[in-house]
């Protein structure tokens, strides 16, 4: 299992193309996060630029330690995405303010956005964070037209929902955070603002769903992670970023698998195959640093009676997405670099952190 570790290091709304109607599963069909005009929803141009540096990153991710080729994650680090309506109780969600590292020193504070912690949250019952460190939870309500995430969700010894970061932002905006709103200084995370991920993104953009995978479409960007993710440098649509590679890729470039690639000639079934369609249409965009090339699949809790079994295989199973070497794929032209991120680098080395 490929983790991402956001700040830690170690330890996607709507416009549809049909009128959405809800299953019995609180999976929707013909759904899509972001306006039309989102950057999440643009698929890639026939003439797009390949950034000059291509090459050298794609090697990069071919030296990668993990000795792996992009995968999926669908059993942990990913995102669970409830939908909710008027009739769930909103409550309040605690505020983790700080972690502390092996030494009981603070090395990353959290926050809550102010209109997180204004609106509350919906929270259905029998939902499961994201399993592995991240805890990730999303939930949606297309009457208020509203998305709610967080990060490092869980609950405390009395049973109350706590998290480290709490967002909320409209179903049919432009799935773009503002940098200049957080107020975020160089040497700090973006996590002290509200965003659930490093790269200062919604937590729910670009993954795969299970209703878009029964479907047979994913018409949007997927999202993945890195090992090689550039040190203070990210590029739009990312904010920020917890990069620690001296000149690697920034958080926020989109890489694309080959467009021409003959998707027969790799071990893919039906639904893997969509989501190699989606990654030559539209592309990854890097949203995170981690110990491997990952890509976020839906998270589907036993809860729903879902599961990805027999249509996409995560890092425990042979065959799949990761069976497609990394040289078919590029980093398109990144355009205009920004400063910021953490200051300090980090390693793999580092021992688990645990929370305040």
């Amino acid at each position: 299992m490929k983790k991402s570790f956001l700040c830690l290091l170690i330890i996607s709304i709507i416009t549809a193309c049909s009128v959405p109607q809800k299953t019995n599963n609180n999976i929707v069909d013909s759904i899509r996060f972001f306006s039309d005009q989102s950057f999440w929803n643009q698929p890639i141009a026939k003439d797009v630029k390949i950034d000059e540096r291509s090459d050298y990153w794609i090697n990069l991710l071919e030296r990668d330690p993990s000795g792996e080729n992009f995968g999926l994650n669908v059993d942990a680090y990913t995102i669970p995405i409830y939908e909710v309506d008027s009739t769930i109780k909103r409550i309040t969600i605690k505020q983790i303010t700080s972690l502390l590292n092996e030494k009981g020193e603070v090395d990353c504070e959290f926050g809550h956005s102010i209109k997180f912690d204004e609106l509350k949250f919906p929270m259905p019952d029998h939902v499961i964070p994201s399993p592995g460190a991240d805890q990730h939870l999303a939930v949606f309500d297309r009457k208020s037209n509203l998305i709610w995430d967080m990060f490092l969700v869980k609950k405390d010894k009395d049973g109350a929902w706590e998290s480290a970061t709490g967002m909320v932002y409209p179903l049919d905006g432009t799935g773009v955070f503002n940098k200049d709103e957080f107020n975020v200084q160089v040497g700090t995370s973006i996590h002290g603002h509200g965003p659930g991920v490093a790269a200062g993104m919604p937590i729910v953009a670009g993954v795969i769903r299970y209703d878009e995978i029964k479907q047979g479409k994913i018409n949007h960007k997927l999202s993945g992670a890195l090992r090689y993710t550039a040190y203070q440098e990210f590029v739009f649509p990312a904010v920020w970023t917890d990069g620690n590679f001296e000149g690697g890729i920034p958080e926020g470039a989109v890489i694309q698998l080959d467009p021409e690639l003959d998707l027969s000639a790799f071990d893919l079934t039906t639904e893997e195959k969509i989501v190699a369609k989606a990654m030559q249409e539209y592309g990854i965009v890097i949203v995170d640093f981690s110990e491997g090339s990952t890509i976020r699949a839906e998270y589907l809790d036993k809860s729903r009676g879902l599961s990805w079994n027999g249509k996409l295989r995560g890092w425990k199973d042979p065959g799949g997405i990761k069976t497609i070497p990394v040289s078919n794929y590029r980093v398109l032209e990144v355009g205009e670099t920004f400063k910021g991120g953490d200051k300090e680098k980090k390693f793999f080395t580092e021992k688990l952190y645990f929370i305040e």
